[in-house]
């Protein structure tokens, strides 16, 4: 045993060293502000808020809390990351220890050299072995350093699912209660050009009206009366969509506040440098890359010697009775080294494509870099442009609203003809409509904004537990 020292102490001195080389995050361009940012980048950004604070509608809250419990695509990156993190659990610096028992009988040849054939003979075994191989060039703490950064870039990708679905959510339920506002201005404007349909039936009876002004008004009623149920079907779809990404059966979805009345918040976008620090994507990208990095490492120590260690002790004896008996003690140990001398380049090659991986990797990371700058400054982009457009169309629905009066007034006293009126009506539901796909815009552009920021990363992914109510007082 004691010859075995020498080897394992220069072991344990040349493992303090690792091939290949260390980790340094690669230098990325940053901007020195958000492009479109209104303001000079600040140290505050809206990803600094939990969802739930984000989040100003009550009843899409308890649907984003629903869907982060139930659905599906969330639950299979979590069991992925699990499985990763198995991995990362093996450690293959530890010695393998293996016990086992064996019972054995032979009979030999009759012709064997020593006079001794034709016996029959029984061997029984009970032992424990071990074997170490020693880290000797780090090829096995650079696997493990490999293994970590995967489970780590699992994490991020489960993280990545989570900022994704609440963002699903809440754009799904945006569009559903824009088709809600179309659904009901269409109902809206049906029972208007009913009214009117009524008006100039009235006047044809009275034989004021034309027939043409009938059949124009009848024409409009059934215009309006088709985009109902294109409008219902779209709502059915919508809610069907929300259902899946909240892991339920199809069916209806509750309504909070209309679209309209749901409120905006502030969103600074923060500074562009820590983006790399927030976005799910990019530090799955670069845990992708540190793990390419340790894999150049495993490849590099593959092309040195290994020295390995082993040893076993336990009992043997050719009678059972025997076995456990003092006599019957049995070890061994020793120590090996294993030196590629010849391989047909595979060694060499493996390297190369180990550097060529950890080039895909580093583009990799700077690509999912510069879509992140890319995706917030559209974000902000659109967040300014869509408040334009809101105030826009809310202009033009007021204007609209009083065209139509005034055509409904001046065909009353027969100043027009219908045609005018039924142009107004047609402008108006036609602006009442891009109105509310104008607010659904500008609401979508904030929750893609949280996103593309990686919102809420260093906040819990569940809401903190309500107080409970507290006791009502005693009477008397």
């Amino acid at each position: 045993m004691k010859k075995l020292i020498a080897p394992v102490l220069l072991g344990a001195v040349l493992s303090g060293c690792a091939m290949g080389p260390d980790y340094k995050r690669p230098d990325t361009v940053v901007p020195e502000n958000h492009r479109g940012a209104a303001a000079p980048a600040t140290e505050a950004s809206f990803a600094d808020l939990a969802w739930w604070d984000a989040t100003t509608d009550p009843v899409l809250k308890k649907l984003v809390a629903e869907a982060l419990e139930k659905n599906q695509d969330l639950k299979i990156a979590a069991a992925r990351v699990e499985e990763y993190r198995a991995y990362a659990g093996i450690n293959p610096l530890w010695p393998t220890v293996n016990a086992g028992a064996g019972a054995t009988r032979a009979k030999s040849s009759e012709t064997t050299i020593d006079g001794a054939g034709g016996q029959t003979r029984n061997v029984f075994d009970l032992s424990a072995g071990v074997a170490w191989e020693i880290d000797l060039w780090g090829r096995l703490r650079r696997t493990n350093e490999s293994t970590a950064a995967q489970y780590l870039a699992t994490e991020e990708a489960r993280r990545g699912v989570y900022l994704s679905l609440v963002s699903d959510v809440a754009t799904a339920y945006l569009q559903l209660r824009s088709l809600d506002m179309q659904l009901e201005t269409a109902k809206r404007t049906l029972e208007s050009r009913k009214a009117s349909y009524d008006l100039v039936d009235k006047r044809l009876l009275g034989g004021v009206g034309n027939k043409l002004e009938s059949s124009q008004s009848a024409s409009a009623v059934a215009q309006t009366e088709a985009t109902i149920p294109d409008l219902e079907q779209s709502v059915f779809a919508a809610e069907n969509l929300l259902c899946r990404l909240l892991g339920r059966p199809p069916g209806p979805i509750e309504r909070g506040n209309p679209i309209s009345d749901i409120p905006l918040l502030d969103v600074p976008a923060g500074l562009p440098s820590a983006l790399l620090e927030r976005r799910p994507d990019v530090r799955e990208a670069e845990q992708a890359l540190r793990a390419a990095n340790a894999q150049v490492g495993v490849a590099e120590a593959s092309l040195f010697p290994q020295l390995s260690l082993t040893g076993a002790l336990g009992f043997q004896s050719g009678d059972l009775s025997d076995l456990l008996k003092s006599g019957s003690f049995a070890w061994n140990a020793g120590a090996g080294l294993l030196a590629p001398i010849f391989q047909g380049g595979r060694l060499r090659r493996n390297l190369d494509a180990a550097k060529a991986r950890w080039d895909q990797a580093r583009l990799a990371y700077e690509k999912a870099a510069l879509a992140a700058f890319g995706d917030v400054a559209t974000s902000l982009n659109a967040i300014q442009t869509t408040a334009r457009v809101v105030t826009a169309q809310r202009k033009n629905v007021a204007a609209l609203r009083e065209a139509e009066q005034m055509a409904l007034t001046r065909f009353d006293g027969g100043v027009s003809p219908y045609f005018e009126v039924l142009d107004a009506q047609r402008e108006l539901f036609n602006g009442e409509v891009a109105y509310a796909n104008a607010l659904r815009d500008q609401r979508v552009a904030i929750v893609r904004l949280y996103r593309a920021l990686g919102g809420g990363w260093n906040q819990p992914e569940k809401p903190p537990a309500e107080a409970p109510a507290p006791a009502p007082a005693p009477a008397g």
